[in-house]
């Protein structure tokens, strides 16, 4: 069958409800503006805003929020047939603060993670290249084993599998579990991305970065990029060894949330066109740029350097 779809985006939908307030901790902050979020929802929309094909696989309430979420996924021409309205059930939302580092965030979840098997048919499985998802997503079900059983799937159909290990325990308090479930899904070789932040959760407690990419290397990862903010980026590849970026230099940070995934974005995107890992690297550090410098989503008509 032929590949017409670049990337399937499986996990969260949700509604950003980002503070006003520069730096200002949630408690203080008296005035939120509404975005679409969501880190697989993101990926989709910065993916579709580069021209690339995406699918999102999610679920939100058959409510307001959700209307106004399927409407901007759709201005966006974000392949959304794999999206389930559900009638009770209300969509998920998240208040974020708004920062210049790692931003606090208080998540209400409801109808995010009720994905099913019927909403990832094999042959959606069979028109794709990247089957993209996130820790957030694997931490509760029916999304969970709906996920790992269709990641396994597309790993025999020879998909790429992808994951953004989000980890949080506001989101998945039970570690244990969390570290069984994410060493199953490693297992399918998927393109690991993960940040400082990310691991000190994951841990719960700081971590050499050889200890790091030695721990996800033997469950299953070959290629993990572990992003630093102000220090950069560590990319290790099983083939290629550790390569080391600099952080590019950006004035005028407007906005932290969704630069993980604008850069994670980035780094699909130039393996889709088959560049090599530091081409890759600096793509993702550009759109991350761009994405630090807006609010909400990343502008349109995105214009991307030759690297």
């Amino acid at each position: 069958m032929k590949k017409t779809i670049d990337i399937i985006c499986i996990g969260e939908l949700l509604i950003d409800f980002i503070g006003y307030e520069l730096n200002t901790p949630i408690s203080k902050t008296e005035n939120y503006g509404r975005f679409l979020g969501g880190s697989p929802t993101n990926v989709s929309i910065y993916g579709s805003k580069l021209g690339l094909k995406t699918a999102l696989v999610a679920s939100c309430g058959n409510d307001g929020l959700g209307h106004f979420m399927l409407e901007k996924l759709n201005e966006n021409q974000v392949i959304t047939t794999c999206i389930h309205k559900i009638d009770d059930q209300s969509s998920s939302v998240i208040f974020v603060s708004k920062s210049n580092e790692t931003p606090e965030f208080i998540p209400y979840r409801q109808a995010d993670y009720h994905i099913t098997e019927a909403q990832l048919p094999d042959s959606l499985l069979q028109q794709s290249k990247i089957f993209h998802t996130t820790c957030f997503a694997l931490s509760k079900n029916p999304a969970r084993e709906t996920i790992l059983k269709k990641a396994k799937k597309a790993y025999q159909l020879g998909l790429q599998t992808s994951i953004d290990l989000n980890y949080s325990d506001k989101i998945w308090p039970e570690r244990a579990e969390a570290k069984e479930i994410i060493k199953e899904y490693l297992s399918t070789n998927p393109l690991m991305k993960l940040s400082d932040d990310d691991c000190f959760r994951w841990f719960n407690e700081i971590k050499s970065d050889d200890y790091i990419f030695d721990y996800f290397q033997k469950q299953g990862a070959s290629t993990i990029c572990l992003t630093k903010g102000k220090n950069g980026v560590v990319i290790f590849d099983s083939k290629l060894g550790i390569i080391t970026k600099k952080a590019n230099l950006v004035e005028n940070i407007k906005d932290t949330t969704g630069a993980g995934d604008a850069f994670w974005t980035g780094f699909l995107y130039s393996k889709l066109k088959g560049k090599e890992l530091p081409e890759c690297i600096n793509t993702a550090q550009e759109l991350a740029g761009i994405k630090l410098q807006n609010i909400g989503e990343l502008p349109n008509n995105v214009q991307l350097r030759e690297f």
